[in-house]
C-alpha cells in the first residue's frame, strides 16, 4: 500500500503561529508517518516557519499529523538547516598596467612614448595606481549536531586555501575559503558559519606585446620592466618584458567542508 498524505480538518492561522492537519496513510511506522509528514507539509506558511510536526495512531496504517508554524525569530534551528548571503562590492587592487591606452598627447615637436599600457611611468620605474575592482563574498550558515575536534581542525587547514574543484558555482581556483566561525548554546545545534569570496578565472590577457595570458582568480599576475629605446620619441622607456603567474595560495577539497559543493 502505498504511503498517501492528504490535508485534512481545515487550517488554524493567527498572527504569529499556524497549524495545519493531515491524514497519513500507508505505514505501521510512527517514524515513517512522521518523515511522510515532513516532506508533504510547506517549511513556511504566511511568512511562519515550521516549528514542530507530531503524528497519533487512529487506525490501522492511519495516522493523524498536526504540523505547527510559529515566527521565524521564535524557532529554534534543527540539524541539518541551512542559511546563506552574500555581497558584491569595491575592492582595491594596485596595477601597473590598463587594459588599453586610449590617447596619449605630447608639447608641440615631441612624441609621446609608446609605453605598452605602463601606468605612471618614471625614470626609475612603473608606479602604478589603485583601481577599484568587483569583490564577490558569500557566506552559508549550517546546523550539526555534533563538531568533532577532528572537523575543526579539518576547517583550520582548509581556511585560506583556494577550491580544487567546481564549488558553489565557482570553478576550480575561483573560490577562497576566509573561514569559519562556530557556535552552541545550551543543547541547541552547533551553528557554523562559512565565509568565502569569489574571484575569476580570466585567459587571453595581454600586457603590452605579450598576450595569451591566463591566470586563475586567486593567483596573481605581475609585470617585469625593462628600460628600451622608443626610436619615434628619441628616449629611454619603462616597457614590460615579462608577464608571470604566481600561485600565493594552496589548493583544498571543499567537499570535506560538509556542506556540499
Amino acid at each position: 500500500m502505498p504511503i498517501t498524505v492528504e490535508e485534512k480538518f481545515g487550517r488554524m492561522l493567527a498572527d504569529d503561529s499556524a497549524e495545519r492537519t493531515y491524514l497519513v496513510r500507508g505505514t505501521t511506522s510512527d517514524d515513517t508517518a512522521r518523515s511522510e509528514l515532513l516532506a508533504a507539509s510547506p517549511f513556511y506558511v504566511d511568512g511562519l516557519k515550521r516549528d514542530d510536526a507530531e503524528v497519533e495512531e487512529i487506525g490501522d496504517q492511519l495516522w493523524l499529523g498536526v504540523v505547527r508554524y510559529a515566527a521565524v525569530d521564535s524557532v529554534e534551528p534543527e540539524v541539518g538547516e541551512s542559511s546563506f548571503a552574500f555581497e558584491t562590492r569595491g575592492g582595491t587592487q594596485h596595477i601597473t598596467q590598463s587594459l588599453s591606452t586610449v590617447a596619449s598627447y605630447a608639447d608641440s615637436g615631441v612624441t609621446a612614448p609608446d609605453f605598452g599600457g605602463a601606468i605612471g611611468v618614471t625614470a626609475s620605474g612603473v608606479e602604478g595606481t589603485d583601481i577599484t575592482v568587483p569583490v564577490y563574498t558569500f557566506s552559508e550558515t549550517h546546523y550539526f549536531d555534533s563538531v568533532s575536534t577532528s572537523y575543526k581542525g579539518t576547517l583550520f587547514s582548509l581556511t585560506g586555501r583556494t577550491n580544487s574543484a567546481s564549488f558553489k558555482g565557482l570553478a576550480a581556483g575561483e573560490c577562497l575559503f576566509l573561514g569559519a566561525a562556530g557556535t552552541k548554546r545550551g543543547d541547541q545545534p552547533w551553528e557554523i558559519s562559512f565565509a568565502f569570496a569569489g574571484s575569476p578565472n580570466v585567459s587571453g590577457l595581454s600586457v603590452g606585446t605579450i598576450t595569451g595570458i591566463a591566470k586563475k582568480g586567486w593567483e596573481y599576475l605581475w609585470v617585469r620592466y625593462t628600460e628600451a629605446e622608443d626610436t619615434a620619441a628619441k628616449m629611454l622607456i619603462q616597457k614590460p618584458i615579462a608577464a608571470y603567474v604566481e600561485r600565493v595560495y594552496r589548493e583544498g577539497n571543499f567537499s570535506l567542508l560538509g556542506i556540499g559543493t
